[in-house]
């Protein structure tokens, strides 16, 4: 064996060093034998000694040096695999299926080396799955945690020859292909100096009581002062549980600093302060209720105070009584489960009223456009506010992209009226081509771009206002000029009828613009049985002064044959699910507005005694329309946010792309005992 030996390299190089010399001195020797015959004579003896002494060692000594090198050789090699073996790092190697096939002492160590040995690494290390282990000589990472502990672990792929080091690896022959090499590294107290590094980040936030002055109304002059005393401490008392820190800004206002740990506690208490406040009564008629707007997770704290601010505008735009929480990548609610309160002052309107004229005035074409799908309420606000336009000599349009059968005889009574102006209705993209210069574009019944009529024209027009009465959701129109957003109405045709009043000394509307305004109320309010307030019915009896027909517009609201025996087939095969929530579909087959109808027939389940909310599904366009319903007992707003959906807290809807209505069931079914496991609902 040592004959076949072969040295390489720099070894090679230096045993043949020798030899080369001895050739170079014979060569010398000859030049000296030219020179001087003496002389070579006695560097020829010197050369025959140095050449016998060279063959000796080659023939006698390289055997011996050959196999004092493959000693070293292996001596080495038991060191590294000595080495490798009780390296402190676990480490570890999978064949191609993942299963166990060696492992260092290290790795042992982690748990039973017999439960290891042979076994799959994702039995007990579920987070080693095959499909991410590396297919080329990259390295792949991933965090892993196992017992009580964090790690790293760094999967290399190579191939089975260069494990031949390892002589204990048994049943090397079974495998033909590639091993994975698996290194795991303890980030345990890493992780856990991070956690707590990121407890102890910023929160800013701000509590604001919503309804501050009603409540101090309904208590007699003595109590006043004991009942905010009372708020006041229970606010105080709260955030100092959570080892914060609050301070009065005004009187119905705190700001609010937290870490982000007693954050997290505050969550995983469902923020109780909403609830502890209603239960202040010392003779008020009305309760309590506060709305939280908390920030984090910003590069300053600047940052997180901006971010509380938008989340207060959020939850004071959901109506209020509820805990928002954002960061820089999503927003959390919590709470709104308690009927909004209407208020009978009409301050806010007037002042909207007033800045809504002078953003018309100032420019030169005006845009007014809905929600996707417009109904009579998005038309009818859109009427209201053309009207609004004209009395003020602007060059108005209404967007309304497509007209759906049930909204078509409305569309049809505003173009029968004698002053109609052809034209005056374009398309998304005559809107388009028309908005240039000096104009500007007014949103109606809906504060998501993503579902407008037309979301370019909001990039192209310089002036944007918003009237809505949804309550808001994270998607929100930005860098709007004025933004009317009043969850407590009870349509968008309510409170342009109100702004109508308040424009000049007043607006003149035609019967025909009443007719619209008030078919928006009537579809919203479902015929005034539904979140109907004084104001409601104050903005009706502007609209009845003004010609609205209630005939007329009972008219326009009566169904086709077919879509009733839709309705009464979907209320036929109803299911009463957890004895509080009514849950069916719509067949939208022969149906030319089958959304409408599932929306009627969650209405009417309604009816049912004992029924808290309702859902109704329909398929139309390649989609799932889930309508959702409810009196006063359950915020089907928030479940339909769980599904990427919104709306009031009793009327809401959802759309769910790539579906069925069966599967739709289902979702609804699984959210409805997720929320009510987790104390949403």
């Amino acid at each position: 064996m040592s004959g076949k030996l072969k040295l390489k390299g720099k070894l090679r190089a230096y045993v043949q060093a020798p030899l080369l010399l001895g050739l170079i001195l014979v060569l010398v020797n000859v030049g000296i034998y030219l020179m001087d015959l003496r002389s070579g004579l006695i560097l020829s003896g010197f050369v025959l000694v140095y050449l016998i002494t060279m063959l000796c060692m080659v023939l006698f000594a390289r055997p011996a040096m050959n196999a004092e090198l493959v000693s070293f050789a292996t001596e080495y090699g038991q060191i590294q695999k000595r080495l490798l073996k009780e390296l402190e790092l676990p480490h570890t190697l999978l064949d191609e299926s993942g299963r166990i096939v060696w492992m260092n002492t290290a790795f042992e160590r982690l748990g039973d080396k017999d439960k290891f040995n042979r076994k799959n690494i994702h039995s007990f290390m579920p987070e080693f799955k095959r499909e991410l282990f590396p297919e080329g000589n990259e390295t792949k990472e991933l965090d892993v945690h196992y017992g009580d502990c964090d790690y790293l672990a760094r999967i290399k792929r190579i191939a089975l020859r260069d494990m031949a080091a390892l002589t204990d690896m048994k049943d090397v022959q079974e495998y033909d292909g590639f091993l994975f090499a698996v290194y795991l590294f303890d980030r345990t107290a890493l992780n856990l100096a991070l956690t707590e590094l990121d407890n102890q980040s910023v929160v800013v936030g701000y509590i604001y009581i919503d309804n501050y002055e009603e409540v101090l109304e309904s208590v007699e002059d003595v109590g006043r002062s004991l009942l905010g005393a009372f708020i006041d401490r229970q606010v105080k008392q709260y955030i100092n549980d959570l080892d914060g820190i609050v301070r009065n800004t005004e009187k119905d206002k705190y700001l609010v600093i937290l870490r982000k740990s007693a954050l997290n506690t505050a969550r995983e208490g469902k923020f109780k302060l909403l609830e502890d406040v209603k239960a202040i009564n010392i003779g008020n008629e009305i309760a309590v209720t506060l709305s939280i707007g908390l920030g984090l997770g910003g590069l300053s704290y600047a940052q997180n105070c901006e971010f509380a601010r938008n989340a207060m505008d959020l939850a004071l735009g959901r109506g209020g009584d509820q805990a928002v929480v954002k960061d820089k990548d999503s927003v959390s609610y919590f709470g709104g489960k308690s009927q909004q309160k209407e208020t009978t002052t009409r301050v806010r309107a007037r002042v909207k009223a007033q800045a809504l004229e002078e953003i018309i005035s100032g420019r030169d074409t005006i845009f007014v456009m809905g929600h996707r799908n417009g109904d009579a309420d998005s038309f009818g606000a859109a009427v209201g506010i053309r009207a609004a336009a004209l009395s003020l000599e602007k060059k108005c349009y209404i967007v309304l992209e497509n007209v759906t059968p049930s909204l078509q005889p409305l569309v049809d009574l505003y173009k029968s009226m004698p002053d109609f102006e052809a034209g005056s209705i374009v398309d998304a993209a005559q809107a388009v081509e028309l908005a240039e210069g000096n104009c500007a574009v007014v949103v109606v019944d809906v504060n998501r771009p993503g579902i407008t009529e037309c979301p370019e024209l909001l990039r192209r027009c310089k002036s944007i206002v918003v009237l809505d009465h949804h309550r808001q959701g994270q998607e929100a129109i930005e860098n709007a000029t004025l933004s009317y957003v009043e969850p407590n109405a009870s349509s968008a045709s309510e409170m342009v009828a109100e702004i109508l009043q308040y424009i000049g000394s007043g607006v003149k509307i035609k019967s025909g613009v009443a007719d619209c305004l008030y078919s928006g109320i009537v579809m919203d309010t479902q015929s005034f049985t539904t979140k109907t307030g004084v104001r409601t019915f104050e903005a009706a009896a502007f609209l009845r002064r003004n010609g609205a027909d209630v005939t007329r517009v009972r008219k326009i609201f009566r169904d086709d044959a077919a879509d009733y025996m839709a309705k009464a087939e979907a209320i036929r095969k109803a299911e009463v699910y957890r004895r509080d929530f009514a849950i069916s579909y719509c067949d939208s087959e022969g149906l030319k507005s089958p959304t409408v109808v599932a929306a009627q027939a969650a209405n009417d389940l309604l009816n049912i005694n004992g029924v808290k909310a309702s859902f109704v599904m329909t398929e139309y366009q390649g989609q799932v329309f889930i309508s959702a319903r409810s009196i006063d007992e359950v915020n089907v707003q928030i479940i339909m946010e769980k599904l990427g959906g919104g709306g009031h807290m009793n009327s809401s809807g959802a759309q769910l792309k790539n579906s069925t209505v069966e599967a739709a069931i289902i979702i609804i079914k699984n959210t409805l005992d997720s929320m009510i496991q987790e104390g949403e609902i």
